[in-house]
């Protein structure tokens, strides 16, 4: 089988490669809207882009109609976002924020969310979220065209919040952390099966 994308329709465009880059991170980024109202939602075209300075980034489709999701408008309008981790025990209520709500909508209180005041940033954190990162807007990348156009979000890390009995022997311990990814279709998996391997030396 060949495929060019290009020869896709959107839809399967996107399932094409959602099936072949995976596991996927999740990025579940809080965000705070002009009206005051908190947004967050998940995305799983994501990836940390450089170590230092700290850059991450993650890409934000457009809304079936085509306008902006509120997480677009509100980075666009703040300049800034919390980026918080989702664990097997946070699946559900990371689920329940993936749906598209009207702008005036608070997610965190659909999934029943506890908003945490952030030091550097204006939209709060998740409490419950055992790793949350404070971003700044660095630059905006657009990609396709209208009416779907494809943000991609270039952050840096101002902060990193992490619960303490994670913090062990100066690194985050993934085996504690129980992160899960996101697969194609409607599938995500658990990072509890993990393995080891050592990096190669080389010849000098």
């Amino acid at each position: 089988m060949k495929i060019d994308p290009e020869n896709l329709n959107r839809r399967d465009a996107h399932e094409l490669l959602v099936g072949a880059i995976l596991p996927r991170p999740i990025a579940w980024v809080s965000t705070v809207g002009q009206d005051g109202v908190y947004n967050i939602a998940p995305f799983s075209f994501f990836s940390g882009m450089s170590s230092k300075p700290a850059i991450v980034g993650f890409g934000v489709g457009s809304k079936r109609d085509g306008g902006k999701k509120d997480t677009l408008a509100n980075i666009e309008f703040s300049k800034d976002f919390v980026i918080n981790v989702v664990t097997d025990a946070l699946a559900e209520a990371m689920n329940q924020t993936s749906g598209e709500y009207p702008s005036h909508i608070d997610e965190f209180q659909v999934a029943n969310l506890t908003p945490l005041k952030s030091d550097l940033v204006k939209p709060p954190r998740v409490a419950e979220s055992p790793v949350s990162m404070e971003c700044r807007l660095l630059q905006i990348l657009e990609f396709g065209e209208a009416p779907h156009v494809n943000g991609f979000i270039v952050g840096e890390v101002l902060r990193v919040h992490i619960k303490d009995d994670l913090w062990i022997e100066e690194v985050i311990k993934g085996s504690k952390l129980k992160g899960i990814g996101r697969m194609g279709e409607d599938l995500y998996c658990r990072t509890v099966d993990i393995f080891e391997m050592k990096r190669p030396r080389g010849p000098f």
